[in-house]
């Protein structure tokens, strides 16, 4: 079976397995406990934090690790709504951002939050003049996803960084699917706040971060986990050291003078995919072609095939999915591709393709044939 769906998880790297077998085993101390086990594990979680921040331009001291991105935009949401409840109740999101950052909007709106969700343009980005009209003085927060995790759309976080930081407003960004794959500088981009996940960087599942500024403007977070409170008083938890250690090392694997050229690699074959594909009838791309993107990522729409039925002839051979992976069990059509203005019916008949570190030329030719086939077989059933 030939794996694109590397925006939903990826297969942990085996230099990464390398370095983390002996934090299951021989190094298996709770960070937390004083005697030696346990200061070699806080030595390793203390190191971990110090690499991850040095790769964002943070401060070791502003890395907070959680379970993952999702536990992640929780608190940084609702951390901040309550924090700075005393200056604002009003929030700024995206229609189109992750189920993590509406669904946390949706909860707050319940205690007492005024949430804007701001439309995207057909290229998937947010229009800057009706951010800056969107902001308030009672705003608190813009949260704005760096990279769509369905459309691989790159948002102009720099642009919205100094946006918010000129109107004295916090500056929240999800970064899952864009950390280790762009170049992200929080002190450059103005960022307060950014999630980011070890399985989407070839690390394990279950662990994640969270970037919180500690540096002149200070963002403030109230807990929202109590029972220890372990990383400064943020997110108390037993911390799973050897996620930790894997995602410093996935992220470090980034940064090799080769990684360059696998990045490159990775975009060829997205290219080739996306252009036979293209050249079928009835298939087109749900992304502009000008609009900047995640080099791994395609979006194509097969018209007048469902992306259920073709998901159904490809599911023994191929890996893709119609969506994020937290909504595969929705009958919905893509929020996100709804909100770029495609009908219904042109989302529900959307895939999403996403490449990887180990994806081959040979797997790209062998899905081109297999959704070739499967394409015009439905066609000509329907």
């Amino acid at each position: 079976m030939i794996y694109l769906d590397y925006n939903a998880t990826t297969p942990v790297d085996e230099r990464v397995i390398s370095r983390i077998l002996p934090f299951f085993s021989v190094d298996f101390g709770n960070a937390a406990s004083a005697h030696p086990y346990g200061r070699k594990a806080h030595e390793a979680v203390e190191a971990a934090r110090g690499s991850i921040a040095r790769h964002i331009g943070a401060d070791s001291s502003e890395i907070i690790f959680t379970s993952g991105a999702t536990e992640s935009c929780n608190l940084a949401l609702k951390g901040c709504f309550e924090s700075y409840a005393g200056k604002g109740r009003h929030i700024i999101t995206v229609a189109t951002e992750h189920a993590a950052v509406l669904d946390s909007c949706r909860y707050l709106k319940t205690r007492g939050a005024e949430i804007t969700y701001l439309p995207v343009q057909s290229s998937g980005l947010i229009d800057l003049e009706a951010l800056g009209q969107a902001i308030r003085s009672d705003t608190i927060m813009v949260a704005v996803m760096t990279a769509n995790n369905e459309s691989g759309v790159i948002q102009p976080i720099r642009a919205i960084g100094q946006l918010c930081h000129q109107r004295d407003v916090i500056f929240f960004t999800d970064a899952t699917q864009a950390l280790g794959k762009l170049p992200i500088d929080v002190q450059k981009d103005q960022i307060d706040l950014m999630a980011f996940s070890g399985h989407k960087i070839y690390a394990p599942k279950g662990v994640g971060g969270l970037y919180v500024r500690r540096k002149a403007p200070r963002v403030r977070l109230a807990e929202q986990m109590q029972g220890g409170g372990h990383e400064k008083g943020m997110r108390s938890g037993t911390l799973n050291v050897p996620g930790i250690v894997g995602m410093a090392e996935a992220l470090r694997l980034f940064s090799l003078p080769e990684q360059r050229q696998v990045e490159a690699g990775i975009q060829a074959l997205r290219d080739q995919l996306e252009a036979e594909l293209l050249r079928l009838p009835g298939v087109f791309s749900n992304i502009p072609g000008h609009t900047k993107r995640m080099s791994h990522v395609a979006n194509l729409r097969f018209e007048q095939i469902t992306g259920k039925q073709l998901l159904g002839r490809l599911n023994e051979q191929l890996a893709v999915s119609s969506g994020s992976a937290c909504s595969t069990e929705s009958k919905e059509p893509s929020h996100v591709l709804l909100a770029m203005g495609l009908t219904e019916a042109q989302a529900q008949s959307s895939i999403r393709f996403s490449l990887g570190r180990f994806t081959t030329a040979q797997q790209i030719r062998q899905a081109i044939s297999i959704i070739t086939s499967a394409a015009e077989d439905l066609r000509r059933t329907s």
